[in-house]
């Protein structure tokens, strides 16, 4: 019987309908309507749809949006006296810098130079750190959109062997970290695989949930997976082009296989990727929440 799918549209709208109420009774509460400012440098089009969509769904969900956009040719200091500016500004209570920014900026430098409390894409050191002892405040916004996935799908993460395959800063570390954790919806053995890891398929076939994250089209097959496990795919491949001109995207597994051996699966769109911006959403408020009533 093939796998059942995990819809992410569907679980990211009830958590955006939950939102909607949390806002409203925010407001209500302090009179201040959270703010997410994001910052766009350059025109590159997926990152243009991507901020373009963050401001939507900020406006569906009675909260403000303020966009910025800027050449590609800005300097790193200008960039960073925007970010100062937008640290001190009250209506601003979560930033977020688009990546990848241009070569001659350094990516570190924005982010170290941002509020920490209004670091809602969770990438700054002291949240970085905060994630790693388990005393997030604003968990990345993929990683946490996994975690909502599992968690809302009914699979248990207590004892669960979990395998992540690949290790960057925005996916592969920080869900490893918090799927570790000794606390609801976590306490998981983690194994974390990457491109130097040997013999990656007697790894993969172990895993009762299998993140994958490699950025490779395609690059989990059935023969890899053991049979009924929960399959996370968090890659989004460009392979050409469809009849009607838009984009042909895949995932990092090979879906119309796996699905055949998985018990459940997130497709390619429409798994993680809504969830990210709904985990977005969530941050947000939960940083207003901290700037005005001193907790999230």
């Amino acid at each position: 019987m093939p796998a059942e799918i995990l819809d992410g549209k569907q679980i990211s709208s009830a958590i955006r309908q939950e939102l909607a109420e949390q806002i409203t009774e925010f407001v209500q509460k302090t009179g201040v309507t959270p703010g997410l400012a994001t910052v766009l440098v350059g025109d590159n089009p997926a990152s243009v749809s991507y901020v373009t969509a963050k401001g939507r769904t900020c406006r569906e969900l009675g909260m403000l949006s303020f966009q910025h956009t800027l050449p590609a040719t800005i300097s790193e200091q200008e960039l960073l006296s925007l970010v100062d500016r937008l640290n001190r500004d009250p209506q601003v209570h979560g930033i977020l810098v688009q990546l990848p920014l241009p070569s001659h900026i350094r990516e570190s430098q924005v982010l170290y130079a941002m509020d920490p409390n209004k670091d809602v894409d969770g990438f700054h050191p002291v949240n970085v750190g905060r994630l790693l002892i388990g005393e997030e405040i604003f968990p990345p916004c993929t990683p946490a959109g996994i975690q909502e996935l599992i968690l809302r799908s009914g699979t248990p993460t207590d004892g669960a062997d979990v395998v992540v395959v690949g290790r960057s800063n925005i996916v592969g570390k920080p869900i490893a970290v918090m799927l570790m954790q000794k606390k609801p919806g976590a306490n998981a053995t983690v194994t974390v695989c990457h491109t130097r890891t040997r013999n990656l398929a007697e790894h993969t076939r172990r895993a009762d949930i299998l993140i994958v994250a490699a950025g490779s089209p395609k690059a989990v097959t059935a023969d890899m997976v053991k049979p009924g496990a929960v399959v996370i795919d968090v890659g989004v491949n460009r392979i050409g082009t469809t009849e009607s001109g838009k984009p042909k995207l895949v995932g990092d597994v090979d879906f119309e296989a796996v699905r055949e051996v998985a018990g459940k699966i997130t497709p390619v769109p429409g798994g993680v990727g809504p969830m990210t911006i709904t985990m977005l959403m969530r941050n947000t408020l939960r940083a207003a929440r901290l700037q005005v009533l001193g907790q999230p």
